[in-house]
């Protein structure tokens, strides 16, 4: 698929050279955000002194979990394996992660090439994001899936990925999983805050100190 975006879309960044990426693994992503009953049903007896209950919208059990670090998700990811793969869930060489950021794009663009998933503009049907006004996030699976199955890949928080921040390449590449060190992670996908449209986009790349939190920011669990 073509990763980044093309020169002509409306609200790109320099950051989103177009290039072509093979993906030569399967692989499976949470049809939702991780939502506050699920990351509180992992963290619960966390012996990391990290809070099971996280988030600025906290008791509502079906909204995303946000105020949540890239660093407290990998607490949250190796206790998930660890409980899954206790009771027999967990087939042989698998194991919970993040999607790198191509895997991210690639399932967020469902085999489209426009700015959204759904085409090349935005309204408040599609999405929960600033011009919605809502102000706040909204329980998981409010708004038309994309094309794979996929609900709020656009919009209500962002989404960590794996990757450490770096610029893209103008050639094809193969199964990238971003530089192998740097300063920030790349999160995806915009969120009910922070910003118009073009920020919700496939293409849009965030990145920040992966011991960043806010409200803005949760993830989604790839397999």
């Amino acid at each position: 698929f073509m990763m980044g975006s093309p020169t002509s879309e409306a609200g790109r960044s320099t950051i989103e050279t177009e290039h072509n990426v093979t993906l030569t693994k399967g692989f499976y992503l949470g049809k939702y955000e991780v939502t506050q009953a699920e990351y509180e049903a992992v963290m619960t007896g966390n012996t990391n002194s990290l809070s099971a209950t996280p988030s600025q919208y906290s008791g509502n059990p079906n909204r995303p979990v946000e105020q949540v670090s890239w660093d407290d998700i990998q607490v949250f990811l190796t206790r998930l394996n660890d409980a899954e793969q206790t009771a027999g869930r967990l087939p042989s060489g698998w194991e919970y992660v993040l999607p790198t950021e191509a895997e991210w794009e690639y399932a967020c663009r469902a085999g489209t090439t426009t700015a959204y998933s759904w085409g090349s503009t935005i309204a408040t049907t599609n999405a929960n994001y600033t011009s919605s006004g809502i102000g706040q996030t909204r329980d998981v699976g409010q708004y038309a899936a994309n094309p794979w199955g996929f609900f709020d890949m656009h919009g209500n928080v962002w989404e960590w990925t794996a990757d450490w921040y770096g610029t893209y390449p103008w050639f094809a590449v193969t199964d990238p999983s971003g530089p192998t060190s740097g300063s920030d992670r790349v999160f995806r996908g915009g969120s009910w805050s922070n910003g118009g449209a073009a920020f919700l986009r496939s293409a849009k790349r965030g990145s920040i100190l992966p011991s960043y939190r806010n409200s803005i920011i949760g993830f989604r669990v790839g397999f």
